[in-house]
């Protein structure tokens, strides 16, 4: 008996220390955190809690509450946790993968030497940037350009004495605003390119804006003065209102009066950007492992994967291992802009890049890490991020709200995409230009992009989805073709990015132009190589489709990319001059100026008519 009493006593002592569990009263919540948070974009509904100091239950309620459905593993929208921090009345932060700052560098001041500066070319389309740039380099880089239109970046080093700078030539179409954007982020001085005879223009002043938020000192260049009509003056008027001051009317912006086709003033230029250069003391790492933007990339054929790296600090040499976003690689080869190898390559030195295993995103960072694994498990963790933020892009549902919103509205119809570029900055370009296309009835959406050869996979993909096919400065490759025209896909391709975004806007109102459509005529596969000293490089070829005509153009396809288009200088079967060679049959061709052929390429042989169209 005295041992029960033993027994129920502590339980009792325990009941008189909590009375309300007596009654039945609720344990008070713990209270609910407050304050900012952080989250990456993609976040799962699990992480989000965790972050919040909320159950997943809570979250998956709130997410109920917004007509969604999501499990505890799901990742959310970006607009979906912006919603949970406004009924929370939290401050949530989303970061995106490439806003991520990567490890900040402190040098010792013993470390840092004399660097060459970063100078970027801005400025209107068709003002004399490149042109401008050419005079400096004593080339030719314009000649070369689609419409006579720069539409990558192009990274280039100038000696000039014992000194060197590096200069940046980015596009001047609005279309590429991302790309002048990342322009300015790395450079040291702005030079700006205004036409003496155009005056300040949309994208002058967009340049100019670029080159204010990224603090950069400017250089104002009053082109084309040699041309009638021309108003120097005009041009510092115009700036004056938008807060360039020029020097001599009491400002601190430096102008200067050039003509790039006449070589006037140019020496003048050059002395003021290294006195600008001077005023910075610019001063770099060298003995650091390497680091700095890609500025472009592209997959080369032949040669793999190629990037353009612009190395900001430290010393980039081959054998290194490199990661960009989701790219890792060894470094196979460092070239300059001739196509010269190079041993090492130091701060303020733009550099091409073979090795990697894919093109990097343009627009991240390049490093150097202690290996390849490190490297490959760098850019592994990156790659999943990207396709966490990806999925969680693609999972937004309809709710039933927005279900009937759309059926009161009518059928929104979709314009589906897909988008395949010869490098990541003309990807880039067509979609911001086709985000810009609005219509009442038709919604333009890009569901896939990606660098190379329009393939089979894309083909499939656009027959699944009823989706058009884009191709800039790509061709598709046979199979494509094959799959296209029995699945009933429409492929188009383009050279300059004003036709695709033209041909779209005029689509959607129905308004469409007469077009150039393209006929094939035929094909020809070169197999062997000829040589010869008084005419160039003879491709001796199968014609494997259609005809191949003399008279007509004709497009060198390397792998699905434009290298050439042109004309057929002369046309052989066997030791005769013919004028057209047909299907199965070998020929000689010699390409009108035009030597730099491989076995495997395809000639294409096409002519053009305008025809009438009311649809894409």
């Amino acid at each position: 008996m005295i041992d029960s009493q033993a027994a129920r006593g502590p339980r009792e002592k325990l009941q008189r220390r909590d009375p309300g569990r007596e009654r039945g009263e609720p344990k008070p919540p713990p209270p609910r955190p407050t304050g900012p948070v952080t989250v990456p974009s993609g976040v799962t509904v699990k992480d989000l809690a965790e972050k919040l100091g909320l159950s997943a239950a809570e979250v998956i309620k709130m997410m109920f509450g917004m007509g969604e459905m999501v499990t505890i593993t799901q990742s959310l929208t970006d607009d979906a946790v912006e919603l949970i921090g406004a009924e929370l009345e939290r401050e949530i932060t989303v970061k995106r993968a490439e806003e991520e700052v990567d490890d900040v560098f402190e040098d010792a001041d013993e470390d840092l030497v004399s660097r060459a500066p970063v100078v970027t070319i801005m400025g209107h389309v068709d003002h004399g940037k490149t042109t401008l740039l050419d005079a400096i380099r004593r080339t030719s880089v314009a000649s070369g350009e689609a419409g006579g239109i720069t539409q990558h970046i192009g990274a280039y080093q100038v000696a000039l004495g014992d000194r060197k700078v590096t200069f940046l030539d980015t596009p001047g179409h609005e279309a590429f605003t991302a790309l002048r954007a990342r322009g300015a982020k790395v450079t040291d001085v702005a030079v700006l390119v205004v036409a003496a005879d155009d005056g300040v223009m949309p994208q002058t002043i967009e340049a100019m804006d670029h080159a204010k938020a990224a603090q950069v000192p400017i250089v104002v260049a009053v082109n084309k003065i040699d041309k009638p009509g021309s108003n120097p003056d005009k041009v510092r008027h115009e700036l004056v209102v938008h807060g360039l001051q020029p020097e001599a009317w009491g400002g601190d912006t430096v102008f200067v009066d050039v003509s790039a086709k006449q070589h006037q003033g140019l020496d003048d230029l050059l002395e003021r950007l290294l006195l600008t250069a001077d005023v910075l003391e610019l001063k770099a790492n060298p003995k650091a492992e390497a680091s700095g933007p890609i500025i472009e990339s592209r997959l080369d054929i032949g040669r793999g994967p190629v990037a353009t790296m612009l190395v900001q600090r430290g010393t980039l040499r081959p054998g290194d291992a490199v990661v960009a976003g989701d790219a890792w690689g060894k470094v196979r080869a460092l070239l300059d802009e001739n196509g010269d190898r190079l041993t090492e390559a130091g701060p303020a030195t733009p550099v091409e890049i073979l090795g990697f295993d894919h093109p990097p995103p343009a627009g991240e960072m390049c490093k150097v890490v202690d290996s390849e694994r490190t490297a490959r498990q760098t850019a592994q963790r990156r790659a999943a991020r990207l396709r966490t933020e990806k999925l969680a892009r693609r999972s937004k549902s309809v709710s039933l709200e927005d279900l009937f919103d759309r059926l009161q509205e009518g059928m929104l119809q979709e314009l589906n995409l897909i988008i395949k570029a010869d490098v990541n900055g003309s990807v880039e370009a067509a979609q911001q230009e086709l985000q810009k296309l609005k219509h009442d009835e038709v919604a333009v959406r890009v569901i896939h992009t990606g660098i190379g050869a329009i393939t089979e996979s894309d083909v499939m993909l656009a027959a699944a989805s009823k989706a058009i096919v884009v191709g800039f400065n790509v061709r598709p490759n046979t199979d494509a073709k094959t799959l296209a025209e029995r699945e009933g896909v429409d492929i188009r391709t383009y050279r300059i990015i004003y036709q695709l975004t033209e041909d779209i806007e005029q689509a959607l109102v129905g308004m469409l132009k007469p077009k150039e459509e393209e006929k094939i005529l035929g094909s020809a596969e070169v197999r062997a190589l000829f040589k010869v000293s008084r005419l160039g490089t003879i491709a001796g070829s199968m014609v494997t489709a259609g005809t191949l005509q003399r008279g007509a153009r004709v497009r060198l396809i390397r792998e699905g990319t434009v290298v050439w288009e042109g004309g057929i200088h002369s046309l052989k079967h066997l030791k005769d001059d013919v004028r057209e060679v047909r299907e199965g049959f070998e020929c000689g061709i010699l390409l009108d100026g035009f030597n730099d052929l491989r076995e495997g390429d395809v000639v294409e042989c096409f002519e053009t008519q305008f025809v009438e169209r009311t649809e894409l």
